[in-house]
């Protein structure tokens, strides 16, 4: 794994449910004992929010284990714990503990670029990306990768763009997409060496 921000804070996580509830309307002289409220889906929310990457990463896994998924993550000053990152996971229902995740961070796009292909031969897929604040100087790119131990294997191949110019990425896109990748996300992060740089990943199905 990358360089971790060694920030001292600890993690916080919030529970959340939220249900969807379908009414059904009484026609004119039906008898109300009829109109029952139905419920249909139950989904669950799970919020962590912590300063410390590998923090995120025990938490993350502590929610696949109670059958949550990771749903979003985003990176930023919250009013309360200052710089953090913050992820949501949901559940539906009863669902089935299925998924493991594993958690990038670094300011070295070549590193990112390195790790990514390692956790991918691992099996590990890539769900989102954000920015992270380091104390080294500049922002951390941080990657939340998943594992779903019930799906069949795939093989990805991982390129990293990074550029302080939107031409150059513009181009560098158009060469990727050549070679048969797609852009699963993009970030701007001040990084340590590059300044200002513009950071996309891309990913191709590789043949076994």
């Amino acid at each position: 794994m990358g360089s971790h921000s060694p920030l001292a804070a600890s993690g916080r996580s919030v529970f959340l449910v939220a249900r969807m509830v379908m009414v059904t309307l009484i026609p004119v002289g039906l008898d109300p004992v009829t109109a029952v409220a139905q419920p249909a889906n139950e989904f669950q929310f799970r919020v962590l929010a912590t300063s410390k990457t590998s923090t995120m990463e025990k938490e993350l896994n502590e929610g696949g284990d109670a059958g949550f998924r990771f749903q979003a993550v985003m990176g930023g000053d919250t009013a309360i714990g200052g710089n953090e990152v913050v992820a949501v996971m949901g559940r539906n229902g009863d669902a089935t503990p299925r998924f493991s995740y594993k958690l990038l961070a670094t300011s070295k796009t070549s590193t990112m670029e390195k790790e990514l292909q390692e956790a991918a031969d691992a099996g590990f897929e890539y769900r989102g990306q954000t920015v992270f604040k380091s104390t080294f100087g500049g922002e951390e790119v941080v990657c939340i990768l998943e594992r779903d131990k019930d799906a069949s294997s795939r093989s990805f191949r991982y390129k990293l763009l990074a550029t302080t110019k939107t031409s150059t990425l513009q181009k560098e896109l158009l060469d990727a997409g050549a070679a048969g990748y797609e852009i699963l996300g993009m970030t701007v992060a001040k990084t340590a060496i590059g300044g200002k740089e513009l950071v996309a990943i891309t990913r191709r199905t590789e043949s076994r």
